[in-house]
């Protein structure tokens, strides 16, 4: 496992993040824009993140390689005790236990918040997700099909749900 750190997101990181997140939108389904972000979306990524919990992973000799954070589900008090997760990890870098590791901080937070649901909406054509998902104790709870498209292709929005 390369020696990485999972740390508190700074402003810093503005162009790491865009950029991996830019990545994503035009190599992946991971990333459901199909056009790139600018430099504003890191100001929309510290706006909806919740409490702060928005965090980096560094790697020594190449920066930001990846980050992940909590959001609201719904803006509403009824939905307090749940949020989505949101989190990128460069190709290289995954399969590493660093995506596990982050999940395990953002966790911990979560917690700490009173959250004891956690959501992800996946593309049904990120089976590298919905497998990670699934291995870190998240089941489907929910599936709309055919809504997406991207590089030509439909594809459903899978719901998976974790209990804390």
């Amino acid at each position: 496992m390369t020696a990485c750190i999972i740390r508190k997101v700074q402003d810093g990181d503005r162009s790491a993040v865009v950029e991996i997140f830019n990545y994503f939108v035009e190599h992946s389904f991971a990333a459901y824009p199909d056009k790139k972000a600018g430099d504003g979306f890191f100001d929309i990524l510290k706006g909806i993140c919740r409490s702060g919990v928005f965090y980096v992973i560094e790697a020594p000799g190449s920066g930001v390689i990846g980050f992940g954070l909590l959001r609201s589900h719904q803006p509403t008090e009824a939905f307090n005790r749940s949020s989505e997760l949101t989190y990128f990890i460069l190709p290289g870098y995954n399969r590493q236990g660093w995506g596990t590791r982050l999940l395990k901080v953002i966790e911990d937070d979560a917690r700490s918040l009173g959250i004891g649901t956690l959501l992800a909406n996946i593309s049904s054509l990120n089976e590298q997700s919905l497998n990670f998902h699934a291995k870190n104790g998240f089941v489907e709870c929910g599936r709309f099909k055919h809504i997406g498209r991207k590089f030509g292709q439909d594809f459903d929005v899978i719901w998976m749900q974790k209990f804390l």
